[in-house]
């Protein structure tokens, strides 16, 4: 049987993002997944409040942080995985496959400097293991949503970042720089054949007004009730559901601003002569989009 580890949410309602803190029971070992830098993009101030709950909650429960991990370079958040990280003196960790969204960004906004892995401790692999106290956290691919996207499955618990959301909102889009809907449907698959009882989290809510904001299911809530899963979809009629909604959708309003930060493990870029930080704007890079966000 697998270790159940006590999880732990924090919602941020500014950019509807879930990160997480998953424990192992027995050691007080954690993995701190997918945290949030604090980000008002019409100021361009940068706080730390929302990072910093997640440190006062292990100082209260007397948690030690193994691991502060990204699934994925975020597109709607700045992560916080560097100051976390050398905040609670863990490792830094996201998937392998980020050297490649680096490579397409980097000439996105013109900037070679992104295409490096040292702003990690660890780049994560698929079928990679982390001890985890007692507990081991398992690597599962999952691109799709982008090309760099890892499951961390730790116990009966699987972080499944934007692969699928709640099922009343279906799965992820796939039509970032680097996407790919056939992708996204074989790693689905992967997740569907995990034990039925396993509990997923997801990295984002965008509640309708008939519920408030939700994060956790399990594996047959989403095979049985997930809209764009249930009635066992084939790849084919997946990709066409998941190709049409993704053409109505506009682009995440931080996307541009936040991946120059999150292809740096979350680190602001390096001051300028006159000692201040800039984020670069590419212009008529992207249409703008029509619809709604997830």
């Amino acid at each position: 049987m697998r270790n159940h580890p006590l999880v732990r949410a924090f919602h941020h309602p500014p950019t509807g993002s879930l990160a997480y803190v998953a424990s192992d029971r027995g050691t007080g070992r954690c993995a701190v997944i997918d945290p949030v830098l604090g980000f008002d993009r019409l100021s361009g101030e940068v706080d730390t409040a929302f990072a910093d709950s997640i440190a006062d909650y292990l100082l209260a429960e007397g948690l030690t942080a193994d691991w502060v991990i990204d699934t994925h370079p975020h597109a709607d958040h700045l992560s916080a995985v560097a100051y976390l990280g050398g905040h609670l003196g863990a490792l830094t960790a996201t998937g392998a496959g980020v050297t490649m969204v680096q490579e397409i960004w980097a000439s996105l906004y013109n900037l070679p400097g992104l295409r490096t892995a040292k702003h990690w401790d660890r780049l994560l692999s698929g079928g990679e293991r982390l001890d985890l106290g007692e507990t081991v956290i398992e690597v599962i691919d999952s691109p799709g949503h982008t090309a760099a996207s890892v499951t961390l499955l730790i116990g009966d618990s699987a972080f499944v970042h934007d692969t699928m959301f709640m099922p009343d909102l279906g799965t992820a889009r796939t039509d970032f720089p680097g996407g790919d809907a056939r992708a996204l449907y074989g790693a689905i698959q992967r997740l569907l054949a995990l034990p039925d009882g396993t509990r997923l989290f997801t990295g984002h809510d965008y509640p309708p007004e008939s519920r408030a904001a939700a994060w956790e299911s399990d594996i047959a809530r989403q095979r049985e009730t997930n809209i764009h899963l249930r009635g066992g979809q084939t790849e084919a009629a997946f990709v066409h559901v998941r190709q049409e909604r993704d053409r109505s959708l506009h682009l995440p309003e931080l996307m541009l601003l936040a991946m120059q930060v999150n292809l740096r493990g979350g680190r602001l870029p390096e001051a300028e002569a006159d000692g201040q930080i800039y984020l670069k704007l590419p212009l008529n890079r992207f249409a703008r989009g029509t619809g709604a966000s997830s």
